[in-house]
């Protein structure tokens, strides 16, 4: 895999700093039961990294410490950390609002037949990947028969109440763009979205975010390895929207990975840039320490969230 983090370290994107920290994103480990094409985190099967028991009990520490309101789980599948369940159940408890980044065909696995049902009895927000709404799209982005999985998932969680006025039970979908283009407008995709699903599938949600695909790990490798690289860097930079610096989710939200290091955002993990700080933060000084006011650390890659209509892991900022 190419390195894409030398490309990306010399950059002009202007400073930022943090607001109030109100969301916890714990990434549990890089474990997943596919291997898709865009995912910056580089996860698949064969992947061994997951979060140990004592970082998860800082986490329960922390997002009591902190008053965090919301814990965004994310991975790999979030789903298959053997103590995911038991974190989840804490948090709520704790009256944190918690977010699982799913990517449905977890659901439709052998041991993880219950797993829909855990997620509504304790009101987990369900933020899923569905790059598509055609079988072929998001069969050739993540795997064959991957778009019937996410279909009888997604059924499975609208007869829970997924997705359902009134229920209270939030379902929102992810849309990444097939290849090194912007995403289209979020409003138009998801009225889209909404009509071809509800047709074909009788399958409702809530909302659709349109994430861009980052210049890093598998995606950005494989536009080097096609001779795309400059070009797409080049396409997010002429996009650029200072509006969009506002709402960025570095603002407000810190990434940990599975060993419990802090980091900006998800993206930043990935590259392996840390907190701004003389040395490496953990999770644990959060016990001690607040960030408001620090300064973010950025690179070329975050014009991808600050490009066109904007994008954060709560899809457009504009």
């Amino acid at each position: 895999m190419h390195a894409t983090l030398p490309l990306l370290e010399a950059t002009d994107f202007p400073a930022i700093h943090r607001g109030q920290l109100d969301t916890l994103q714990v990434n549990l480990g890089y474990k997943c039961n596919q291997t898709c094409v865009h995912c910056h985190v580089n996860a698949g099967p064969t992947r061994k990294e997951m979060m140990s028991d004592d970082t998860i009990e800082l986490i329960i520490e922390v997002l009591k410490a902190r008053r965090i309101q919301t814990l965004d789980l994310t991975g790999g599948a979030p789903e298959m950390h053997p103590r995911f369940r038991e974190l989840v159940a804490a948090a709520t408890e704790a009256g944190v609002q918690v977010m699982d980044r799913c990517n449905l065909t977890i659901l439709t696995e052998p041991g993880y037949e219950t797993m829909a049902e855990f997620l509504a009895e304790h009101q987990v927000q369900v933020v899923a990947s569905m790059p598509c709404y055609s079988p072929a799209n998001v069969d050739q982005q993540r795997g064959n028969g991957v778009f019937d999985q996410s279909i009888q998932a997604l059924q499975r969680l609208n007869a829970l109440g997924y997705g359902q006025p009134g229920s209270g039970l939030v379902l929102n979908l992810v849309y990444n763009p097939l290849g090194p283009s912007l995403p289209p407008s979020q409003k138009q995709l998801e009225a889209d979205y909404q009509r071809e699903l509800q047709a074909h599938f009788g399958i409702a949600f809530n909302q659709l975010f349109t994430i861009t695909n980052m210049p890093i790990q598998r995606f950005g490798s494989t536009l080097i390895s096609k001779g795309q690289f400059q070009d797409y860097m080049q396409l997010l930079k002429d996009s650029y929207s200072p509006a969009n610096l506002e709402g960025v989710m570095c603002r407000y939200l810190v990434s940990v990975d599975w060993q419990g290091y802090l980091y900006d955002c998800d993206f930043n993990q990935m590259l392996k840039l840390p907190l701004p700080h003389a040395s490496k933060r953990h999770l644990r000084d959060l016990l001690r320490h607040d960030l408001k006011g620090d300064e973010i650390r950025v690179a070329d890659h975050c014009y991808g969230c600050t490009a066109g209509q904007g994008s954060s892991c709560g899809g457009a900022l504009g």
